[in-house]
C-alpha cells in the first residue's frame, strides 16, 4: 500500500469504524474519502448555521485534509489529462472550502458539494469494473 493510501486510511479511520478501513482496497478507500468529504461539508454547514466556531474549524480542517489526500492519491502517469483536471478541481474545491470557512459562505459550501458529487457518483459506479480488472490481474499472475 502506498504512503498516500496509508495516510488516506489513517485520516478517514478517525471518522468511520476502524474495521471498515483496515479491510478496504484502494477503490474503497477513495470512496470512503469522497463520502467523508461530503459528510464534512454537511457538518461544516451545520456548524456555520449554529455558530459553533470550534466545531466548524474542525470540520473544515478534516474536509481540506481529505481533499489533500485525494490529490495525493492521483497517479499522474496514468491518464495525465484526467488526473490533471481532477487535481485542478480538488485545488479549486479546497480554495472554496477555505473561503467558506473564513466568510461563513454557505453558497461556497454548496458549490463544493455540487462539484464533488459527480466525481463521487462516478467513483461508486465503477466499483464493478475495478473488481473485474482486479480479478483479471490476479488470474494472470503466476
Amino acid at each position: 500500500m502506498s504512503y498516500a493510501m496509508r495516510n488516506a486510511s489513517t485520516l478517514y479511520s478517525q471518522t468511520k469504524a476502524q474495521g471498515s478501513v483496515e479491510g478496504a482496497d484502494r477503490h474503497q478507500l477513495i470512496a470512503m474519502l469522497l463520502d467523508g468529504l461530503v459528510d464534512r461539508i454537511h457538518q461544516a454547514r451545520g456548524h456555520i448555521i449554529h455558530k459553533d466556531i470550534p466545531a466548524k474549524g474542525h470540520a473544515f480542517a478534516k474536509a481540506i485534509g481529505i481533499i489533500n489526500e485525494l490529490r495525493r492519491s492521483l497517479n499522474h502517469s496514468i491518464e495525465p489529462t484526467l488526473t490533471g483536471r481532477l487535481d485542478a478541481l480538488y485545488d479549486y474545491i479546497s480554495r472554496r472550502l477555505i473561503h467558506a470557512q473564513l466568510r461563513d459562505d454557505l453558497r461556497a459550501l454548496d458549490e463544493s458539494e455540487r462539484l464533488i458529487a459527480p466525481i463521487r457518483e462516478a467513483w461508486h459506479a465503477i466499483r464493478g469494473e475495478y473488481l473485474a480488472e482486479q480479478g483479471r490481474v490476479q488470474v494472470s499472475e503466476p
